[in-house]
């Protein structure tokens, strides 16, 4: 067994509470409806606290509690209707602007903007795992339009928003583990100055993970030009993963902070572990809605 202090050990509590968080993902995932909105929802609390916390070290005085009710409004609206839930993000940032313009302290740019940023990131961005997993025949047994397999499980039997939604999750899960280990162990080129621990080979291995899945998957759901689609979703979900990492890593850089939080051992806070999954959301959801039809 290795130790924690080598530096290519595998910390254990990384590991474990990595575990934790893959089957509570699981288990919302499976259920749907608002169970799965309730899930988001805590998520949604917990990174604009973290979110915010990043803002107000640069000295910024945000909307914090404007933007948390209107991005929550953006979550449980998406479960009702998708047209709705886009009307209400120009609304949103109208009622933002207002709020600091009538603040007894002079609101600046840098404020209104990271407000603007905070309702698109931590948001909006992310409702649309909400429509992913939404997509196709409702197949509800449970309240609150929940779902829960009750027969020996298959593909084509489970709900197509379960089965896109978790698709995309492997793929998460696999670029970020491969990038992870690859780079830990054989990682020589540094990747970018706004992350010094990751490098080039680490990022190529997530990638490659990414591609892997999405092509398995592409294969096993009889997509159109499978191969072609396969590799194009896990491109698009493992250069997206990385973007969203790395944005995170330039905002913590430029807050002067190590980690968005401490929630998670081994992972540090939510607004972490989540910003993979941040830009990949609107990606699959309209590659599955506009590019697979297309190809049909």
């Amino acid at each position: 067994m290795t130790s924690d202090n080598n530096p290519n050990s595998m910390p254990w509590s990384r590991i474990i509470s990595g575990i934790i968080g893959a089957i509570l993902a699981l288990g919302i995932g499976i259920l749907g409806g608002w169970y799965f909105t309730l899930g988001l929802g805590i998520i949604y609390y917990l990174c604009h606290v973290e979110y915010f916390k990043l803002v107000r070290a640069k000295g910024l005085v945000p909307a914090a509690k404007t933007t948390l009710v209107f991005s929550l409004a953006l979550l449980v609206i998406s479960n009702v209707s998708f047209d709705l839930a886009d009307a209400l993000l120009p609304i949103a940032g109208t009622f933002i602007c207002f709020y600091l313009l009538f603040k007894p302290k002079l609101a600046t740019i840098a404020d209104i903007g990271a407000s603007i940023l905070g309702l698109f990131y931590v948001g909006y961005l992310p409702s649309y795992w909400q429509r992913l997993r939404l997509l196709g025949t409702s197949q509800c047994n449970l309240p609150l339009g929940g779902y829960w397999p009750t027969t020996e499980i298959s593909i084509a039997q489970l709900p197509q928003g379960l089965t896109f939604t978790m698709l995309a999750w492997f793929c998460i899960w696999a670029a970020d583990i491969g990038a992870y280990v690859f780079g830990r162990f054989f990682g020589r080129t540094p990747l970018s100055e706004i992350s010094p621990k990751k490098t080039v080979e680490g990022a190529v291995f997530g990638i490659a993970g990414s591609v892997a899945v999405a092509t398995a998957g592409a294969w096993s759901l009889h997509w159109p030009a499978w191969p072609a689609t396969g590799i194009g979703l896990g491109l698009l979900i493992g250069i997206a993963s990385l973007l969203g990492d790395l944005t995170e890593s330039l905002m913590k850089r430029d807050a002067g902070v190590k980690d968005s939080g401490t929630l998670i051992p081994g992972h540090g806070g939510i607004l972490d572990r989540v910003d993979s999954y941040l830009f990949t959301g609107p990606i699959v959801f309209y590659f599955i809605t506009f590019l697979l039809p297309l190809l049909e």
